[in-house]
């Protein structure tokens, strides 16, 4: 029930993308107009800027962010007091329960340029301020590290899991052969976790059209808005603010015809490499 009321009946309004719609004749009797939202889309020469960052955000989170969880789900199940370790947990867990609004605030607290902490901290030092938040050139790495500070904590959960669900036999008789930690964590528990990598890999790939409006939004400013405006801050800009529902739903179609391909593609390549993919 719950697929078929928040997945698949809304499925129904992407035909609009293909309408002159209007909400006064609602969907069956607005104007058909075909593919023309998808040519203007296409056409608009904010298309590569758009697609250019999107991808650009979605690379260096896939590149730094998604091997993070791992390497600290490796060093989370060596530590051998129970205490200490759930300690270790919740500290690593807790950013996750933040919103945006309250991670964008501190990153204003430590990289503002008037009374920023870390800019506070160089001028003690003998530096110069940086002027870190309307800088185009440090927009995508501060979006990177904001985003492994508030998630690398929380994707630990299912790599944890899946180590938990190795054979504790194995780690004996590899000690007893003589390997130490480092090497049972490269041939017993990443070979051990490496569907469960796999299948959350092919997923991440999924969202490659997808940065997260929030965080974008909240980060914006006129300064950066070259390196800084996506999909998501385009679509909500021309459909939410100017009313262009059929063009944002467009835009938003292409974003998930590209989200599918890009998991068709990643699956078939998992499988040539011999692993079970997601489907």
């Amino acid at each position: 029930m719950y697929f078929v009321l928040f997945k698949y009946v809304p499925m129904w309004g992407i035909l609009i993308s293909f309408q002159d719609y209007s909400p006064y004749q609602g969907l069956i009797a607005s104007k058909w107009v075909g593919l023309e939202h998808f040519q203007r889309f296409f056409a608009n020469p904010d298309f590569l800027q758009l697609f250019r960052n999107t991808m650009a955000i979605n690379l260096l989170n896939l590149i730094f962010f998604f091997p993070l969880p791992i390497v600290l789900s490796l060093m989370l199940n060596e530590v051998r007091s129970a205490a200490y370790k759930k300690l270790l947990q919740s500290v690593v867990y807790l950013p996750h329960f933040l919103s945006w609004v309250i991670i964008v605030g501190i990153s204003f607290l430590f990289l503002s340029q008037g009374e920023g902490i870390l800019n506070k901290i160089l001028v003690e030092l003998g530096f110069g301020k940086i002027d870190f938040l309307t800088n185009k050139n440090y927009f995508w790495a501060i979006l990177t590290i904001q985003s492994i500070w508030k998630e690398a904590g929380w994707g630990t959960v299912i790599f944890l899991a899946a180590i938990a669900g190795i054979d504790p036999q194995l780690y004996e008789a590899s000690t007893m052969d003589g390997a130490g930690k480092l090497r049972q964590m490269w041939h017993i528990t990443l070979p051990g976790i490496r569907s469960v990598v796999v299948v959350l890999l092919i997923l991440r790939i999924g969202h490659m059209m997808d940065v997260g409006f929030e965080q974008v939004f909240l980060m914006m400013n006129g300064a950066v808005s070259e390196v800084a405006d996506v999909f998501d801050t385009y679509v909500y800009r021309l459909g939410v603010k100017q009313g262009q529902f059929s063009f944002s739903t467009a835009v938003g179609l292409f974003k998930s015809v590209i989200g599918l391909l890009l998991v068709i593609g990643a699956n078939q390549l998992a499988k040539k490499f011999g692993e079970d993919g997601v489907y």
